[in-house]
């Protein structure tokens, strides 16, 4: 299954939006407003691999719906869309939970490219081996079947690029991975965008693992390179 739904405001971005995903084999649901999505996704009886989520609508805005949705689903893929080119309002939106953000105006070659980096991801996951394995380091228990994280027995939520942070790190303790290589094995090598996503990603990863996320002590900063995970 390939099931998309489409928030964007403006009727002519929108059908651009769902004819080249159709041509490309998806299927979509599409919508003109957040409070439409969020009603399509509590109430479909599909189950949607990406939601693609502009960020300025009247009324609820793609930030209040992408932390809605991120309560209900940790591993739908989420893609903002945004016509400005302001810093800050990428980092929110990856900050709330979305994976990845295509800055208007966009071809199409971009927009599939981006779509079916994230399906490779869901699908991956959702379909990952059966294999039980289970990695301890520190206070932190890792379950690679079930995707479940636990700190000292608490459990602790993760999105799906939080999962494969965590499973990049994990299997990878004390050794300094650059931020071109965490790019490529968890957004691809074909991704488009910038690499400053991984920076955002692991802020957001270590606001959820950290006693003190200013002075992280698992994910830890090689400076001018990238990260390495390391026990305490």
């Amino acid at each position: 299954m390939k099931q998309i739904l489409v928030c964007e405001d403006e009727d002519a971005i929108r059908d651009f939006i769902v004819i080249n995903l159709k041509r490309s084999g998806y299927n979509t649901i599409d919508v003109s407003n957040g409070e439409d999505a969020l009603k399509v996704f509590n109430d479909s009886s599909e189950n949607f691999d990406i939601i693609l989520l502009d960020i300025m609508m009247p009324g609820m805005d793609g930030f209040e719906v992408c932390r809605q949705i991120r309560k209900i689903d940790e591993n739908v893929g989420i893609i903002m869309l945004t016509a400005k080119t302001q810093e800050m309002d990428k980092v929110r939106g990856l900050m709330l939970g979305a994976d990845d953000y295509i800055a208007k105006p966009f071809s199409p070659s971009e927009l599939i490219a981006r779509v079916d980096a994230i399906h490779r991801r869901v699908n991956m996951l959702s379909n990952s081996s059966k294999k039980v394995e289970i990695i301890r380091s520190g206070p932190f228990e890792f379950n690679t079947k079930s995707r479940v994280l636990t700190k000292n027995d608490n459990v602790i939520e993760l999105t799906q690029v939080e999962y494969q942070l965590m499973n990049l790190f994990l299997k990878n303790p004390d050794v300094a991975l650059e931020r071109m290589q965490i790019l490529h094995k968890i957004w691809g090598k074909d991704y488009f965008g910038d690499v400053k996503i991984v920076d955002v990603n692991i802020r957001r990863l270590r606001m959820k693992i950290e006693d003190d996320p200013s002075l992280p002590t698992f994910i830890q900063t090689v400076w001018g390179y990238g990260y390495k995970w390391g026990e305490k």
